[in-house]
């Protein structure tokens, strides 16, 4: 059936997809629990004053808004807006919590939507993976989000990427050696976009925002390395925060230093990072920064905080398209056949739970060939087939449907069998993709 019953830029995600796509989830949760980060959710709707004004003049264009209801939503009026992202119901958190332990480590994995023009990995309804620490200026704060990010796309399997990081500060000191110091922001909107148009297409972009071609030249020069006036102490630090990544672990060389990043939020104050991947060239699959003002808009006084982000289905199209997925688990592992012994087959599927096995039954009695069919076609490694002679005899048939074989078992033997054969073949799994 055609999707023409779909909202643009939204998907239906069937079993196929939830499945890896789950695996990909726990692995990176439990890498953020692994770094001390804990677990936050927020509401998908925000006060719509809450999100405006956070996130530059193209990001505010992309919020979804919410009518009102009852009167003023006749009229057009809007209250409230689906959430851009997860920095700013994090920094409303912490506004509004003032108790919380600093330095604050949270993670949140949540869906954001934005009414952008859906594309390849791009769609208007999508998962982020934020990591955030609240409450300290230490660089090794930095460090520490570009460390759990990298570590995530390691233990998911990724090799070949490079995190690209500058400073806003760098930016704000090219923005007032050309003499626009109060365009910064104009600025780095215009900037934002070179990965997509390409430097001529930056000039044009900056010649419609009223930028001197004299000042476009001069802007560029410093991006490909000239001087940026009293910049030194910027530039001691990222050099800082590379020392203090690879220290905790990322690779040496995949941090580098890139001037030309941006990063089109308006909310960030000091250090920027993204993360990209050699192939296929998809954009950035990370990405975040340091924001030390934004907390303060809700609180009144200055928090610092960083985070980084980890974008699920940029992420998604990279693992399929180079193959990373693998074959799914199915989510059922024993199926449990039916033959007029009830009580037996239903003794057997209490067992096959209670030891924690993903475990179906037949809702139909029937011939064994025709179950056997229902449990292919819901994946099922293995088969437990209970008629009346096994039902009398006290035992089970355990088939192996991947393998073809059968053997006859106690209850309690087929189960441990089952738990056996499932962790070795796990383990094998395991070695296999670190090969």
């Amino acid at each position: 059936m055609a999707d023409v019953f779909l909202p643009k830029g939204m998907r239906d995600l069937l079993p196929a997809q939830m499945l890896p796509r789950l695996q990909v989830i726990d692995t990176v949760r439990r890498v953020f629990a692994r770094f001390g980060f804990d677990p936050l959710e927020t509401p998908a709707m925000e006060r719509i004053d809450t999100l405006m004004g956070k996130y530059g003049e193209e990001g505010d264009k992309l919020i979804f808004r919410v009518l009102k209801r009852g009167e003023g939503g006749e009229k057009g009026e809007v209250d409230q807006a689906l959430r851009y992202d997860l920095t700013v119901p994090l920094a409303r958190v912490v506004a509004m919590n003032p108790g919380l332990p600093m330095p604050f480590k949270r993670y949140q994995i949540q869906p954001v939507w934005r009414a952008d023009r859906p594309q390849k990995g791009r769609f208007r309804e999508f998962t982020q993976c934020d990591v955030d620490i609240v409450g300290t200026d230490s660089l090794f704060a930095e460090a520490e989000c570009l460390c759990v990010a990298a570590t995530a796309l390691q233990e998911l399997g990724f090799k070949h990427f490079t995190i690209r990081l500058n400073d806003r500060r760098l930016l704000a000191g090219m923005a007032a050696a050309i003499g626009a110091p109060d365009r910064m922001v104009s600025m780095v909107t215009a900037l934002d976009k070179l990965d997509k148009v390409g430097r001529e297409g930056v000039e044009k972009e900056l010649s419609a925002r009223g930028f001197s071609g004299e000042q476009a030249a001069a802007l560029f020069a410093m991006l490909d390395g000239g001087e940026i006036p009293e910049s030194a102490a910027v530039e001691q630090s990222l050099d800082q925060i590379i020392v203090a990544a690879e220290g905790l672990g990322v690779p040496a060389g995949k941090v580098v230093k890139d001037r030309t990043l941006a990063r089109g939020l308006d909310y960030y104050t000091g250090a920027v990072f993204e993360i990209v991947v050699d192939e296929p060239k998809i954009g950035s699959i990370s990405g975040g920064g340091r924001y030390d003002e934004l907390i303060g808009m809700f609180s009144g006084k200055r928090i610092p905080a960083v985070g980084i982000s980890l974008g699920l289905e940029r992420i998604f199209v990279v693992m399929e398209e180079l193959g990373m997925l693998g074959a799914s688990q199915a989510s059922t592992q024993v199926f449990v056949t039916r033959f007029g012994a009830d009580s037996a087959s239903l003794a057997a599927a209490r067992a096959f739970r209670g030891a924690g096995l993903a475990t179906a039954i037949s809702f139909e009695e029937g011939k064994l060939g025709k179950q056997l069919k229902q449990a292919d076609r819901l994946g099922a490694l293995f088969a437990i087939v209970v008629g009346p002679d096994e039902a009398r005899a006290g035992s089970v048939q355990l088939k192996d449907l991947k393998a073809g074989n059968q053997v006859t078992l106690s209850l309690e033997e087929a189960v441990v069998r089952v738990r056996e054969e499932l962790s070795a073949r796990l383990g094998a799994a395991g070695a296999a993709s670190k090969a």
